[in-house]
């Protein structure tokens, strides 16, 4: 069969010129940030990735259809939707086949990306090993995704709510190079450094790229983890972040919320306990993985 791709006018003519691209996820417009500042980052991220040399392809399912690339009316409608599905490997060909719409987590992107060829995506931060996931088994799909997937993607590291020790544990297990862009520590999202060493470490887009070049020719699957710190001017230091991190969890785990709902609650009440800090830092890191992945999107085209 022939799956619905719809590619916008602007991914088309990139794709016709062989200009590069970048993957960008749409969760973090119908999940990530309230209406209507959502849509006015998203827009953002897009003139960003364009300013820094390349072309942006934002992922969503619109009425079964695959869109790489949304235009404006389309991304607008798709940040003031309501109920719209959060999608991921598990549930994006049931989506698309029963005529529906979502946004992409990171897994869905990277698959959507690989499909439409596009090899750099970027993003807030992945998922990964969810604190107690001894006892529930919450791990996220993102995880066998960057196993699987030659996709790169740039973020700021891992969700700061997660178990970040046990995530790169399983990064590692999977074979999943995690590379901190200009620094040796592994980011933590809203903070810089997480307090633990990053497995490598690049200075230049210009040798990711050629690591993504080498990791293809040599048959091995799956992508990158290029953990990009937020920077230094808009992060919120570990030991601020940390106290009201342990609230949220702690309140989650009151109510019983589990499973997808986890992380958009967790957020929520972080963004309320910090009056809105976590939000704009996590703006800017959005921005700044942005820059970063077109930079990469460009070598790699070089």
């Amino acid at each position: 069969m022939t799956l619905p791709l719809h590619f916008s006018d602007e991914v088309a003519n990139a794709r016709a010129h062989g200009q590069p691209i970048v993957a960008l996820e749409s969760t973090i417009i119908t999940h990530g940030m309230p209406w209507p500042q959502n849509v006015d980052t998203a827009r953002e991220v897009e003139m960003l990735i364009r300013d820094n040399g390349a072309i942006p392809a934002t992922i969503a399912v619109l009425d079964g259809r695959l869109h790489i690339g949304l235009s404006d009316d389309e991304l607008e409608t798709l940040g003031q939707a309501q109920d719209v599905a959060k999608l991921s490997r598990a549930d994006l060909a049931a989506c698309i086949a029963t005529g529906g719409t979502g946004a992409t987590t990171v897994a869905a992107t990277m698959i959507a990306a690989h499909l439409a060829g596009i090899e750099v995506f970027a993003t807030g931060g992945i998922g990964g090993v969810h604190r107690g996931a001894e006892d529930s088994f919450d791990i996220s799909a993102d995880l066998q995704e960057l196993a699987k997937t030659p996709v790169t993607v740039v973020a700021a590291g891992a969700k700061a709510i997660l178990d970040i020790p046990k995530t790169l544990e399983v990064l590692e297990t999977l074979g999943v190079p995690v590379i901190a862009f200009g620094q040796a520590e592994f980011p933590a999202f809203w903070s810089r450094s997480s307090g633990l060493p990053a497995p490598l470490s690049m200075e230049d887009p210009v040798q990711i790229a050629q690591a993504m070049k080498t990791r293809t020719a040599m048959g091995l699957a799956g992508g990158h983890l290029v953990a990009n710190p937020i920077p230094a001017a808009d992060e919120i230091p570990t030991e601020v972040i940390t106290p009201v991190i342990e609230d949220a969890l702690a309140a989650a785990h009151d109510k019983g919320i589990a499973a997808k709902s986890v992380t958009p609650f967790l957020l929520d009440r972080i963004f309320h306990a910090t009056e809105g800090a976590s939000l704009v830092a996590n703006v800017a890191l959005v921005k700044n993985n942005a820059r970063l992945a077109a930079r990469i999107a460009r070598a790699l085209v070089r």
